[in-house]
């Protein structure tokens, strides 16, 4: 499973959701279902963008976390 981590970096960077979704023009209602961990796709020209706003790695914003096995 892939984890967006991007309200950490916005937190540690201190910009708001109204700011980056300007910077990086997006709308507020996507970038919140990115920044919630809701969305099930990114394009990469939108992954950069945020990288160049919040001068970060991709990899700072993305993790990859095993999925929880179910029995």
């Amino acid at each position: 499973m892939i984890v967006v981590n991007l309200d950490v970096v916005m937190a540690q960077r201190k910009i708001g959701l109204t700011e980056l979704a300007k910077e990086v023009d997006i709308s507020l209602a996507n970038l919140s279902i990115l920044k919630n961990n809701k969305a099930k796709a990114i394009r990469f020209s939108t992954l950069e963008a945020i990288c160049k706003a919040l001068n970060c790695q991709p990899g700072d914003i993305l993790a990859f976390a095993e999925d929880e096995i179910k029995t």
